[in-house]
């Protein structure tokens, strides 16, 4: 398996020493064809989402098929711009200085079995766009959705470029020997570790992708009825195995009993009163994730839900209260439809409380006092915010997404993707100008006492001009205010005569 991998890796670095995936044309088409698979095969993946966590078809297409068709349009409608050279001003007038976004060369994309199609294939777009290969190693733990990309890729991409390679932990380890020039994963903070420690071998700059327990605060000034149906969807969503889904609920004390009865109608309202026969709720990927989130249960008073089922992967959609702030559920991402809900005595205590675990990935503010609002922002270190509502935040390209600390490193999403994926090489170009070169010679040896005046500004105390480099220095804004004759002339009588 090793030799396979190593094949495999080989073969994209060889690819992309050749220039393969370098012309714009060749990146578009396979972003082309890429998108033409997800319209060719949305009902394969749709039923292997069904299969890998009995996703309802509404949550597969928003959040999976349609947002991998989405985001390569909107990479498509911009690419042309994002790899064209970006234009800066120089330091020095009449240089040119360019940014270029290159390629890193060989990545890694490692994809996650909560939604297994697009947090898989969407850093894949952005990688594809900047003019990487990239190998794409989907999640084991969503068998049917990574044996389609496995099956339907190779027949719509280059095989060579962009090889789907699959496997379990111990595949993964011998994969993470390889050299790549870009790692991005997907998953937990603690496997998150163990790619950080792999890439350190070579140096390989990493996104890291994670999660955490992500904090809802509510207050009084909310509509509550509003407000928990904007909590409950973004916990149900996949039945909580979301790394955004708001993980635990402050509000003060007033607030608590409302906020459940408005939680009760609303889960009634949505799932019945038998919410295992609804078909808009998913089931848990494994039965060890059922185990784990059972033994949550015990950590606060069920006034919602409570039960659970091993053999059919199955928790119910459950509130607690009465919950410590020290007990198991409060030490752990829950990763399930559990939704704990603690009372403080303001928001200045929710803050402490929020501050005291790791910084999370997400942020929920649901509140209309700006003061507060604000309050949360400055004093809370997160990955992103959403006030009032949940989830939301990530559906807009031009904001990054991405975590800090345990939550993550590094963000994504529209042209963030492309340029986690791009170095920007720095370029400046020298103008041959004799009035320009003239002045710049001052930087040779042999330095003398009068270079070192110029150059360092002293001469203007003395009523000769400003120093060369504190001219050239000079904002933007001055310098377009000359004409470029105009600059070369005051140029040439403030400087000709003294550079000797």
């Amino acid at each position: 398996m090793t030799e396979d991998y190593k094949k495999v890796v080989d073969g994209a670095r060889e690819a992309f020493d050749n220039g393969t995936t370098l012309p714009l044309e060749f990146r578009v088409h396979q972003l082309k064809r890429l998108k033409a698979m997800y319209s060719d095969h949305s009902q394969v993946f749709m039923d292997a989402l069904h299969s890998d966590l009995n996703k309802p078809d509404m949550e597969a297409a928003l959040f999976e098929v349609s947002a991998c068709i989405n985001d390569i349009d909107y990479i498509l409608n911009r690419i042309t711009s994002w790899t064209t050279p970006e234009k800066v001003s120089s330091v020095i007038p009449l240089d040119k200085s360019l940014i270029y976004r290159e390629p890193y060369g060989v990545t890694l994309v490692m994809g996650a079995w909560n939604y297994p199609m697009q947090l898989t294939m969407t850093p894949v777009h952005g990688a594809m766009a900047a003019g990487n290969t990239v190998i794409i190693k989907p999640s084991e733990v969503s068998p049917a959705t990574a044996s389609a990309l496995a099956k339907l890729v190779p027949q719509y991409l280059d095989q060579t470029c962009y090889p789907v390679v699959c496997g379990g932990v111990t595949e993964t380890t011998e994969l993470l020997k390889e050299r790549f020039d870009y790692i991005f994963y997907t998953g937990s903070t603690t496997v998150g570790k163990i790619v950080r420690e792999a890439a350190n071998k070579h140096l390989t700059p990493t996104t890291l992708e994670l999660g955490g327990k992500s904090p809802c605060y509510v207050d009084t000034s909310v509509n509550l009825d509003k407000a928990a149906r904007r909590i409950l969807w973004g916990k149900m969503i996949n039945l909580g195995q979301t790394c955004i889904a708001p993980d635990y609920v402050l509000c003060p004390r007033e607030v608590r009993e409302p906020l459940v009865s408005a939680m009760k109608e609303v889960l009634l309202e949505w799932f019945g009163p038998e919410p295992k026969t609804s078909p808009d709720l998913g089931r848990i990927v494994a039965t060890r994730h059922v185990d784990r989130l059972a033994k949550y249960l015990d950590s606060g008073r069920a006034v919602v839900g409570g039960g659970y089922n091993r053999e059919e992967k199955w928790v119910e959609p459950t509130i607690l209260v009465d919950v410590k702030e020290d007990s198991k559920i409060m030490q752990e991402e829950i990763f399930g439809p559990i939704l704990p809900i603690l009372t403080v005595d303001n928001h200045t205590q929710a803050i402490d409380l929020i501050r005291a675990k790791e910084r999370p990935l997400a942020l929920y503010i649901f509140s209309v006092n700006k003061d507060i609002q604000d309050t949360f922002l400055r004093r809370v270190q997160c990955g992103g915010v959403c006030i009032n509502d949940t989830i939301f935040h990530i559906s807009n390209n031009k904001l990054p997404f991405g975590g800090v600390g345990w939550s993550g490193m590094g963000g994504y999403h529209g042209k963030f993707t492309f340029d986690t994926f791009s170095h920007l090489k720095s370029v400046l170009s020298r103008s041959y100008n004799p009035i320009l070169e003239k002045i710049t010679c001052m930087r040779f040896p042999p330095y003398t006492e009068k270079k070192k005046k110029v150059m360092m500004g002293s001469v203007a105390d003395k009523g000769d001009g400003p120093g060369v480099l504190h001219y050239l220095a000079l904002t933007t804004q001055h310098l377009v205010s000359m004409s470029a004759g105009a600059l070369l002339l005051y140029l040439s009588l403030h400087y000709t005569d003294t550079v000797v």
